[in-house]
């Protein structure tokens, strides 16, 4: 068993509280933390492509989380139908549409398929239903018999690529459960088929947190007041308990925000305007305008659950990794390894020798990451890597991304009714 596989019995035996936990206690034998972020972040190209192309109550209500086998790397119990059957669904505040693989799928990465014929309230939808444009689902056939009027319509179906595969679906309905909340008639994708490898297809579905009308903060009206926040734990902690926290009750006071940006042409991501740089006490000397928002290109900064390691363009990654460089002053110099250029000899450099990077924003919002953020290390080798990395000339080359291995042990809050982003220090080991 991989060091992140989530046994399901264990995401069942979750307190009955308002902020559900999930804890991981599962110690199988595992690579160093290093190697198992550097073979997540091989399939970060597939994610920026993904993003580079995209053209209530009071109380509070949460989920657990707990970290996924692949990219998008973190998962939410979930439960779908009448009775609700339990799914486990991956976080992705990137895409829309919400899907689950279905009984029968032969070609499904898993086994544990939700059975759409156990469910008293599963309805599929015909493809004249308002929901199948918004899936890029099939037309509907012309009629050119009278006599086949009243002849029912044909499901909707769709198909979708993801990562190196794509699956198909059929447009479907039902009730979907969240910590202690159920949305009637929720929406989804209910997936009969893949075609192609399905190492980095979620296992069990997805879960849609973008800004669209087919993501759950659309689909839930006001029971969640559009704002929704989780808490990441970290990659390399056995022991965990991150949150999916669904509404405006129960945020953190301590929360700081900076503005939600709007790009019409990539309407599902979260855009932040990112300031500058800093490492240490520097300012990172980033060419004028590197930053800057510009909702033609897609240039600007994305918060992303999905992407592994923080991806800054070109000109601002090369100022901050000198910088960076600069301030450690490793006498044997630097050596790449995967995704990182930047790694260096622990032993030759002074305790406390690695400076933290903050990122700055808009609104006076300075996020200094933790040092487990800002370094990645070898458990076997006096080895560590600044933990981020060039954007891919090949994939993106404007789109700077906030990844979550740069979010983990911090509260995030996606504030659409106020149009703003939040950040605040909250353990989730």
């Amino acid at each position: 068993m991989a060091a992140t596989t989530i046994p399901l019995l264990l995401l069942l035996l979750t307190a009955a509280a308002a902020d559900l936990s999930v804890y991981h206690n599962v110690h199988p034998a595992s690579p160093s933390p290093l190697e198992s972020i550097i073979a997540l972040a091989r399939e970060d190209d597939a994610r920026l492509l993904f993003l580079s192309s995209k053209a209530a109550s009071t109380g509070v209500s949460s989920a657990p989380v707990a970290s996924g086998q692949t990219p998008p790397s973190y998962v939410v119990r979930a439960g779908l139908g009448s009775p609700s059957q339990q799914v486990l669904l991956a976080l992705d505040t990137s895409a829309d549409a919400t899907w689950a693989h279905c009984s029968p799928c032969s070609t499904c990465p898993t086994s544990s398929l939700f059975v759409p014929a156990n469910s008293s309230s599963y309805a599929s939808l015909p493809c004249s239903s308002s929901w199948c444009p918004l899936f890029q689902g099939q037309a509907c056939p012309a009629q050119s018999d009278p006599s086949q009027s009243a002849a029912p319509l044909p499901t909707c179906a769709f198909a979708k690529p993801f990562a190196d595969a794509s699956f198909q679906a059929a447009l479907a309905s039902d009730s979907l459960k969240l910590g202690r909340d159920s949305i009637p008639n929720y929406t989804f994708g209910c997936v009969n088929a893949v075609t192609g490898p399905t190492t980095n297809l979620p296992k069990q579905g997805l879960l849609g947190l973008g800004r669209g009308p087919m993501a759950l903060l659309s689909q839930a009206g006001s029971l969640y007041n559009g704002v929704f926040s989780y808490c990441l734990p970290s990659y390399k902690s056995y022991y965990f308990s991150g949150s999916l926290r669904l509404g405006a009750g129960g945020q953190p006071r301590s929360v700081r925000y900076t503005p939600m940006l709007r790009n019409p042409h990539r309407s599902s991501l979260y855009y932040v305007n990112v300031t500058g740089l800093s490492v240490g006490r520097a300012w990172v000397k980033a060419p004028a305008g590197s930053f800057a928002f510009d909702p033609n290109t897609g240039a600007g900064t994305v918060v992303d659950s999905g992407t592994v390691i923080t991806r800054w363009t070109a000109p601002v990654y090369a100022a901050l990794r000198d910088e960076f460089r600069r301030q450690v002053a490793a006498p044997s110099g630097y050596t790449s390894l995967g995704a990182f250029d930047t790694c260096f000899n622990t032993d030759e450099v002074a305790a406390g020798g690695a400076p933290p990077v903050t990122i700055h924003m808009d609104g006076g919002v300075d996020l200094t990451l933790p040092m487990e953020n800002t370094l990645i290390h070898s458990s076997a080798t006096p080895l560590a890597c600044l933990a981020m990395a060039e954007a891919p000339q090949n994939v993106n080359s404007v789109v700077n991304v906030v990844a979550n291995l740069q979010q983990q042990n911090i509260r995030v809050v996606f504030d659409v009714t106020n149009s703003r982003v939040g950040f605040a220090k909250e353990s989730c080991n």
